[in-house]
């Protein structure tokens, strides 16, 4: 499997990474370290020589209980960094954003990839991105940041989160998307509580094999957190374990902060895949 970014294609034969660069005062991890903007650069290629293959770039915090921020203080903090990146990294680079116009702004810059969390519900979104080749990415929310935790509710939850990324899929398609451009997403974290999470990653399966590449984000997230009882400074082990299990169910691209570490993860996961190929039981 293939996924188109731009001018260039990302081989998904094996997980991909893409780090995580905040340029956000509030995140829920590093909120306020890479604001700066030479410490972002210096942060996205230490990313790249640790292994990330994508670096996505965000400039407003989607943590729960968080505020939006507006259009232009999101494309300050985000387009001189991929400007600055682009002609230093062969990473694909990616914006983490809602925004049409931020959107746009970071098509001007030669972003590849645009990592909506509200799946493109926006028509306004659609048609930012529609008539480009970049690459994007459909994810699941229920609700808004600023209560999306309150009290999410499914009846299935599985079928309801696939059905809504397959429903945008096909939306995006018939608005003239290539379905190689389309990357999908369950959204862990994002409106769903640990048990909906957990469920979610067991049946990983389920969007693996809709044909669609799957992204997985859940490095250092609070169900980690509840989970082993870890402070979000003390989550390396479980966001680690959670995305070596995510790729050995088929995700296509994990979504993480310790690039290295996940980096090596990966690969021991890949040499168990590998081995014993062409043996007979």
């Amino acid at each position: 499997m293939r996924l188109q970014c731009g001018h260039r294609e990302l081989d998904l034969s094996q997980a991909r990474i893409m780090g995580v660069l905040n340029r956000t005062p509030d995140s829920f991890s590093d909120g306020g370290d890479y604001i700066d903007r030479d410490k972002a650069l210096a942060h996205a290629q230490a990313m790249v020589e640790a292994g990330a293959d994508i670096i996505d770039i965000g400039g407003e915090s989607t943590r729960p209980g968080s505020r939006g921020v507006s259009e232009q203080e999101e494309i300050d903090r985000v387009i001189p960094v991929l400007e600055r990146l682009r002609p230093e990294t062969d990473a694909i680079l990616s914006v983490d954003t809602t925004k049409p116009a931020v959107m746009r702004a970071a098509l001007e810059a030669g972003v590849d990839l645009i990592n909506d969390v509200r799946g493109f519900k926006d028509p306004a979104s659609i048609e930012a991105v529609k008539d480009s080749d970049v690459a994007v990415c459909v994810m699941h929310m229920q609700g808004e940041p600023r209560n999306m935790q309150a009290n999410p509710q499914y009846r299935e939850v599985v079928r309801e989160v696939r059905g809504f990324l397959m429903a945008q899929a096909e939306t995006l398609e018939a608005a003239g998307v290539s379905r190689r451009r389309i990357l999908v997403d369950p959204g862990f974290g994002f409106g769903k509580t640990l048990n909906h999470n957990l469920t979610l990653l067991r049946e990983l399966g389920a969007f693996s094999a809709s044909g669609y590449p799957v992204l997985v984000g859940m490095s250092r997230k609070s169900m980690i957190g509840h989970v082993i009882d870890r402070p979000v400074d003390e989550r390396l082990y479980g966001s680690l374990s959670v995305a070596t299990l995510a790729a050995w169910l088929g995700a296509s691209v994990v979504r993480v902060h310790d690039v290295a570490a996940t980096r090596d993860a990966l690969k021991m996961m890949a040499a168990v895949k590998a081995s014993g190929q062409g043996e007979r039981g």
